[in-house]
Order: structure tokens, then sequence, then C-alpha cells
């Protein structure tokens, strides 16, 4: 019988190594893909789930700036949370725990809000003063002397928003955009600013003059709930619309 070199038998044996474990169809140790449930970093769930209407980095994006450490400070863990998995009612915001119709788990959804508070949060953001959802009761009248004082230098008297120089504001009483944002939306708006859009909150440290209200005093619980009820009074049953249906 005719031995085979050392050499060739060393290589066939290892070819025949790679082959079978080549196999085709066969995957390789450590390819198999992780099932949905499975996926615990933050990235990756924050791109598949939030980047979307939130920006790609938090900011910049149609619904509010999560890369802003005072809506952070301002929500709190416990707050965003809830919002996560339960979603917002006749906005788009949408429900993304299992138990309310969505795809993420309750871990998962500890994921994405631990991953934004370490992300984008900061230490050094002092407790904002004011309570994230308020049981104070909204005056309209009211309301509208308190825009005029804390925020028509920007948005304009009426809330119809600027195209001043360089400060360019939309309408925030326009009913397809009151459609898409709930009571509590605006109230964190108001109190947390949007500050990858210029925005300061009520409690901002104000160094623009151009973005400075009338008044260099923090807005008070009442006065935020009673701006929200005066927008909010802005809505109308069929945004978007030029008509009424027939009843």
């Amino acid at each position: 019988m005719r031995l085979l070199p050392t050499f060739s038998l060393s290589l066939f044996c290892a070819l025949g190594l790679v082959g079978c474990r080549a196999v085709p169809g066969k995957p390789l140790p450590g390819s198999e893909a992780k099932r949905p449930d499975q996926v615990r970093d933050f990235p990756t769930l924050y791109k598949e789930n939030c980047s979307a209407c939130h920006g790609d980095q938090g900011r910049m994006g149609a619904a509010i700036s999560l890369a802003n450490p005072a809506y952070l400070s301002f929500a709190g863990a416990a707050n965003l949370q809830r919002v996560t998995a339960n979603g917002v009612p006749g906005t788009m915001m949408p429900p993304f725990s299992k138990t309310a119709g969505g795809m993420l788990t309750d871990r998962q959804i500890e994921v994405v809000v631990a991953g934004m508070v370490s992300s984008w949060g900061s230490p050094n953001i002092q407790p904002n003063p004011l309570p994230y959802a308020s049981n104070l009761r909204g005056d309209i009248t009211q309301g509208q002397k308190i825009f005029l004082l804390f925020c028509s230098r920007c948005h304009g008297a009426d809330a119809e928003g600027t195209a001043a120089g360089t400060m360019r504001t939309g309408s925030l009483v326009e009913p397809a955009y009151l459609s898409l944002i709930s009571d509590q939306g605006l109230r964190s708006l108001i109190v947390a600013g949007q500050p990858d859009q210029g925005m300061p909150g009520s409690t901002s440290d104000l160094s623009d003059d151009a973005a400075r209200p009338m008044t260099d005093r923090e807005m008070t619980d009442q006065e935020v709930t009673d701006v929200v009820a005066w927008l909010a009074a802005h809505r109308t049953a069929t945004p978007g619309q030029p008509y009424q249906p027939h009843p």
C-alpha cells in the first residue's frame, strides 16, 4: 500500500475538518441570530424601536428629544419606562411592551431607559422643582396671559410662530400639530425645552437674550398647567380638514 507523504496527509485532514464544519446550510458556531426578545444591547434596541421618531442620537427627530439631560431628569426612569411600555393614547407614541401589544419584554424596556439615562443624562442636572404630571386644573384665560409673558418672544403673541432674524418657530396652535402631541408632551417641552432646536426649558439658565422671556423668574406648576390648557384649547375634532363631517 502506498502511503501519502506526511505533508499531504496533514493537508488532507485539515481540509476534511474544515469541510465538515462548513457544510452548506450548517451555521458556524456563534453565528446563530438572536431571537428578537433576546436582544439586550441599547444601541440596537434604540435604533430599531425609537430612532425613527426621536432621531438617530436621541435628537432632531419628529418627537421630543430624548438626548436632553433636563428632560430625562424631569421625567425620571419610572415615567420613562411607563410611557415606553404603555405608549400615549391619542398620539403617535405606541406601546412597546408585549403585555400592551408591543414587541419588547420588560427587561428590554429597562435596557432602553437605562441606556438613555447613561448615554444622555447628566449627574450635574439638579432635580426639577416641578412635578412631571400636575394635579392642578388649568385656566385657559390665565394661560394666554402667561404665554405672552414667557413664550411670545419666540413663538409670537398668538403662538403662530415667528420668522424674524435667526429665530424661526412653527405654530404651536396648528390643529394638526396638536393632534399629534399630548398635554403631557406639551408640558414636557415647556419645562425641559428642546435644546437641539434652540428651545430653552422653563427652568433653564438662559444665556441667550433672544430667547429670554420678559421676566427672569421661573414658571410655576400652575403657570405651566395654564399654558398647556390654553394651547390644548386650540385642538379641533377634525385636524387638517377644512370642513366638519356631516352628522
